[in-house]
């Protein structure tokens, strides 16, 4: 059954506007989707909020995938904050969701490979019933039961479109799509299983591809990872990262890497240290990486 959401929207204390959707026909309850915001000339929504139950926690994925359920959550941390629910719909990706802030502007990038999967899940056309996979691809089907694709190797802007037509104003469609989003994360464990494995599948591709670029092999995990974080966030090129390697000491390698961006993103470069500390005190990431098994031991 495809869910029907009704939007509405309130003006609370401080002034912000803020949208909240019901399914139509259900007894569900009424659930937030987002705030209104402006940012430079454009306008959207974000959603920042922290609920205790749908928060990643690498505890609760360790069974499944080891030790990389520990290498991918400082980033989560710094990014949303751990939030299954994290949404903004306000830059130039047009939207943006999850733990690790997947962005829809990239062809075939993070956002478009983790939407596929969530296509493939059993309920995704009571989110989606308009779209489909066809060869691996997202597709819009209309009314006529014609097809049209929404991404490509080379563009993803359909897509965009399709969840966010334009970002002049906050719009109907932007609104469902985002409250399709919320929902479906805060509802199916399964949804949010695949925000997981998507994540440490795209950090594990990235290990592989860093590694052969940077000669990783033999380094410890807080090294790699402060790589693949700054890579993630794009806050440093690769010719930058490895003059930070270029040291005979592992420990002043790591600490060369913390400098990079440090004039505007102090707050996440401290926030990812504080993090890695507490998971090494706790014994958790004293391991290094083994390039030819693509692992840490």
């Amino acid at each position: 059954m495809a869910y029907d959401f009704k939007i509405r929207s309130a003006v609370n204390a401080n002034g912000k506007t803020a949208y909240y959707a019901k399914i139509t026909g259900l007894s569900t309850p009424e659930f937030f989707i987002a705030y209104k915001t402006k940012y430079e000339e454009r306008f959207g929504l974000y959603n920042s909020s922290v609920t205790t139950n749908l928060v990643y926690k690498a505890t609760d994925y360790v069974g499944k995938f080891g030790f990389w359920a520990y290498f991918i959550e400082a980033t989560t941390k710094v990014e949303s904050q751990g939030s299954f629910l994290c949404l903004n719909t306000y830059d130039r990706a047009f939207f943006t969701f999850g733990f690790m802030q997947f962005a829809a502007h990239v062809p075939n990038g993070d956002f478009v490979r983790f939407f596929r999967k969530l296509l493939t899940l059993p309920n995704a056309p009571d989110y989606f019933p308009r779209l489909r996979l066809i060869d691996g691809r997202i597709f819009y089907k209309n009314d006529s039961g014609a097809t049209s694709q929404l991404e490509n190797d080379t563009s993803t802007i359909k897509l965009m479109e399709y969840l966010n037509p334009t970002t002049n104003e906050v719009e109907q469609q932007e609104l469902i799509c985002s409250a399709r989003f919320i929902h479906w994360a805060s509802n199916d464990e399964k949804h949010r299983e695949v925000q997981v494995e998507h994540s440490i599948s795209l950090y594990k591709e990235n290990m592989k591809k860093y590694s052969k670029r940077l000669n990783l092999n033999g380094y410890p995990a807080k090294v790699c990872f402060m790589v693949c974080d700054i890579l993630h966030q794009g806050r440093g090129t690769f010719d930058r990262i490895s003059y930070a390697l270029d040291t005979d000491s592992h420990e002043k390698a790591f600490q060369n890497l913390c400098t990079i961006g440090n004039t505007h993103y102090a707050t996440r470069i401290n926030g990812v240290k504080a993090h890695i500390k507490k998971l090494e005190q706790a014994g958790i990431f004293n391991k290094k990486y083994k390039a030819d098994t693509n692992e840490f031991v």
